[in-house]
């Protein structure tokens, strides 16, 4: 062992009521150590968990600095805390008449389930058994425990931690569970518990032979080998794949490390007065304040997230379509299930959160082993949050911080139209474990699904159980659906954290990987890449693709519950990006306050626009001035009329429209068809044409004749775009609609291109009310600062401009260089290799392109002080940017319509962090 200080403290003890560690403690212990420290050891809880230690963080962070070593000290205390451990459970690690036994878990400070790796059973070898065997009685429940450690240690241990490639793909772990069917099948048994002590003996001495033969390594026999052995895979873990993927998905540093938890055994599988079971105070499917839960007699802990053996209900409640004939732990077990519903709710009363815990029986004594705020999906989320606040439990600052902002988005989730779904016939029915409606093409591995969702194909990830080494599939999947595991398996877990629809236990289904296909319970064959669909709310499945349709939010009360608090304590403005009045209202349905960017380049795309995308095109292709204005006054009529219809819906809410932007060529037809109407209309020949498109061709058009260039070199084009804005502000004013337009000018890099275009208002402003005979009409006349120099010339641009609003899209492209429509072939790669932190296009890149919006917004309000500044990129949907843009004292965000939910509570997140609750406009 490497040097270290000699006084510091890596090894936290608990148990017998006492606890080095407390709850607040999670950096240092992670969440499983500090959760175990406060619940063993406060003076409100003293629960009964069973004893143990917690090596700490730090030291993961050592053991990576310093080449796998740990400090010199570890040894010494582990030893000390092991003692302890002793003499609590009256039992001696390594003795052969009183063995303790020993579990390693991981425990990183955020809950990663089934991310990193376990051993159960630490201590037993051919000769503490015998004292096992002697304690217990129970030689059939000496041999499980012993086939377990063996399984375990192999694969985690041996193979995993020691980097260890499994051949043709096919690890230890799956040799010795087929194996382990062999024998159940020559048995003629089903499950496991049905195999005799001398079957599990022989499976003992098997899973050795194939441990030495497959990882030409021999399991260690000695227990202190096993525990260092256990310790070092579990920090091994921390670095493994599935981990840091998770940690990729979850945006979990990588510094963070994870805590080892070092427990001692207790066991629920000493036979049918022993029992494991995984709970939660609340429904984490739906948010109801019911207990709910699921256990398995005569069982480790294992069994029941592995999904293996169907899980029977903790109470009536929580009983489904496959456990509805099993016997409940209430009923199975009425004193040990009251003693853990009063734990339940004392947890939940000392955490004010919904808790995830796992729990085990052994010989009718309840032993808690864990409890950790449980993870939910967005429905849930949202109702828990809103439900605490109403009960008391919460404020109302902590029931908005309660929900993840991105989490809204599943509130949205399309569902399956309840009149087509009803006309479809149900193939295949399981548990319900992920909400929403999905659809796509089948596959039945996770590296396929990987595979076909890179070439952009959505696919429903098809197998019998998940396991951590499905994660990338599994996140970059539509939907989940597994034939064995319940509610508290893997896959519903992993699913319900990424609000990700799901169905678990769906044995109606049988799966033929290798043929790569599944039947279903009346014939049906279902093939790789046939389609299907799958109702997660309900547990449905169906063959082929249902429509899908957009969630009312108005049914959901304890959405507009929760909405309601975000409003009063945001400050920062929430608007939308949006080109129609259908936008618009959608918009405005989800809470947006204003449009921050209507582009009017988007009326010349999509349903109803062949009549003004041709006006476009005959003035782009002009040849002279008057040519151009001929053209433009064909147009105006079409453009003031899409202003007009969305200036009405926003009812005196500010638009904030953008002046054309895109380069000129973009909007030329490359169809024989179109270009011969064109140059019929312009009496042209095709010639004559062609060489007008080719004379507009660009080399790099992004940084070219686009934006305030085109206003500068045809001011006609301004003129016309401002006079269609004021007329129909004007002539909304006359009707009695208010109506406020601001004006914004894209692409300036500074004070005089604003200044040449402020002209042209200023003289369509005057001739506007002299023309419809108003005396003033609302509107601001600003920027868009999408290019550096603009930033940093911001304090001269504002003698100009009454607003700024930041094109975070494009700031980023020329900040960094990159092309955001070519990232994909090298942006992966910059993120595998750390170069960057996350997708600058993505959240904003808060250290380059945020200091460059920082200044722009520090100089242009030294010049300005009441300068308004918001942001228009697709940024401000972003809870991350949108924290950093509340920081920097901006007015407002403008997202896209499904994104402003996001944006609104992020806004009252960041508010209630900065504890600032005066409106900023």
């Amino acid at each position: 062992m490497a040097t270290t200080a000699k006084n510091e403290k890596y090894v936290y003890s608990f148990g017998g009521g006492k606890a080095d560690g407390n709850e607040s403690m999670k950096n240092l212990l992670g969440g499983k150590g500090a959760n175990l420290a406060e619940m063993a050891g406060h003076k409100d809880l003293k629960l009964p968990v069973p004893p143990g230690f917690t090596i700490t963080t730090e030291v993961c962070t050592y053991f990576y600095d310093n080449k796998r070593q740990y400090p010199s000290t570890l040894e010494k205390q582990i030893k000390d805390a092991l003692a302890q451990v002793e003499k609590l459970m009256g039992k001696k690690f390594g003795d052969v008449k009183n063995p303790l036994l020993m579990s390693v878990r991981s425990g990183a400070r955020k809950s990663m389930p089934g991310m990193m790796d376990t051993v159960l059973n630490i201590g037993l070898n051919d000769e503490t058994i015998q004292g096992l065997i002697a304690e217990s009685g129970d030689e059939r429940f000496a041999y499980d425990a012993y086939r377990r450690l063996v399984m375990m240690y192999a694969d985690v241990v041996i193979e995993k931690a020691g980097g260890m490639e499994p051949a043709k793909g096919i690890g230890i772990r799956k040799i010795m569970d087929e194996r382990l069917e062999e024998v159940k099948k020559e048995k003629g048994v089903e499950l496991d518990t049905d195999l005799s002590a001398d079957d599990l003996k022989k499976l003992v001495k098997e899973f050795k032979a194939l441990t030495k033969k497959h990882l030409k390594q021999d399991f260690p026999e000695t227990p202190w080998d096993q525990l260092m052995g256990g310790v070092g895979a579990v920090f091994a873990s921390w670095n493994g794949k599935r981990a840091i993927e998770y940690r990729r998905i979850e945006n979990i540093p990588d510094e963070w490390g994870t805590a080892v938890n070092v427990q001692a055994m207790v066991f629920g599988n000493m036979g049918n007065d022993s029992c494991t079971g995984v709970a939660f105070t609340r429904n984490p499917g739906n948010g109801e304040n019911k207990f709910y839960g699921e256990y398995l007699v005569n069982a480790q802990g294992e069994d029941v997230v592995a999904g293996i053996r169907t899980p029977a209900p903790i109470n009536q409640y929580s009983k489904n379509d496959h456990s509805k004939n099993l016997t409940t732990l209430e009923k199975f077990m009425p004193e040990q299930y009251k003693e853990l519903d009063e734990i339940q709710q004392r947890l939940e009363k000392h955490y004010k959160d919904m808790q995830d815990i796992e729990f085990t029986i052994e010989k009718g004594k309840l032993y808690m082993l864990q409890c950790r705020v449980g993870k939910r999906n967005g429905v849930s989320a949202v109702k828990m949050a809103a439900d605490m606040y109403k009960e008391g439990m919460i404020d109302a600052e902590t029931a908005i911080l309660r929900v993840n902002p991105n989490q809204l988005v599943e509130l949205l989730l399309p569902m399956f139209d309840p009149d087509i779904e009803k006309t479809h016939k149900v193939i295949a029915k399981g548990l319900p474990a992920g909400p929403g409606g999905a659809v796509g093409r089948v596959v039945f591995s996770s590296e396929d699904a990987v595979e076909w969702a890179s070439k952009g194909k959505k696919v429903i990830l098809v197998r019998e159980e998940t396991s951590p080494e499905d994660v990338d599939g599994m996140h970059k999947s539509e939907a989940i659906l597994t034939t064995k595991g319940g509610m508290t398996s893997h896959a519903a877990l992993v699913a319900r954290g990424w609000g990700k629809c799901c169905i678990v236990g769906c044995s109606e289904i049988s799966i033929h990987d290798k043929e790569k296909y599944f039947v279903t319970k009346d014939g049906k064959k279902i093939k790789e890449g046939d389609w299907v669909s799958l109702n997660g709310s309900k547990g449905t499945v169906y063959e082929g693709s249902l429509p899908l349709i957009d969630v009312d939010l108005n049914k959901n009360q304890s959405y507009k519950q929760l909405m309601t608090l975000v409003d009063k304590y945001k400050t920062m403005g929430v608007r939308t990006n949006a080109d129609t009045p259908k936008d618009v209202e959608q918009a405005t349905y989800f809470g947006a306050e204003g449009v921050g960017l209507f582009r009017t380049e988007h009326m010349f795309y999509g349903e109803g626009s062949d009549k003004p995308l041709f006006l476009l095109r005959k003035m782009i292709m002009s040849d002279t001035e008057q040519e151009r204005k001929s053209a433009l006054n064909e147009l105006f009529t079409f453009v003031k009329r899409d202003i007009k219809a969305t200036l009405e819906v926003m009812k005196g809410n500010p638009v904030t429209i953008r002046l054309l932007d895109p380069p000129l060529h973009e909007f030329v037809p490359h169809d024989k068809a179109k270009l011969q109407e064109l140059s019929k209309e312009l009496g042209v020949s095709m010639s004559i044409l062609n060489r007008r498109i080719l004379a507009l061709h660009e080399n790099n058009p992004m940084l070219g004749h686009r934006g305030v260039r085109l206003g500068v070199s045809y001011p006609e084009i301004t003129e016309m775009q401002v006079r269609a804005i004021f007329e129909a502000a004007a002539e909304l004013q006359k009707e009695g609609v208010k109506a406020f337009p601001e004006i914004m000018i894209p692409v300036t890099c500074g004070r005089h291109e604003l200044s040449h275009q402020k002209a042209i208002v200023d003289k369509v402003y005057d001739e506007t009310l002299e023309k419809l005979g108003v005396k003033k009409i609302p509107y601001m006349y600003g920027t868009m600062i999408e290019i550096p120099r603009a930033a940093l010339k911001a304090d001269s641009m504002a003698m100009v401009a009454d607003f700024f609003s930041f094109g975070t899209n494009d700031l980023t492209q020329m900040s960094f260089g990159f092309s955001r429509d070519d990232i994909g072939g090298f942006l992966p790669k910059y993120l595998d290799l750390k170069l960057l932190p996350g997708d600058p296009f993505v959240s904003i890149d808060q250290s380059g392109v945020g200091e460059l919006i920082k200044i722009g917004v520090e100089r242009g309000r030294k010049t300005k002080p009441n300068l308004k500044v918001g942001i228009c990129g697709e940024h401000g949907g972003d809870a991350e940017s949108v924290k950093f843009c509340h920081s920097i004292g901006m007015n407002y965000v403008s997202c896209s319509p499904f994104r402003v939910p996001i944006a609104r509570l992020a806004a009252a997140q960041a508010a209630i962090e900065d504890k600032k609750y005066v409106k900023t406009s």
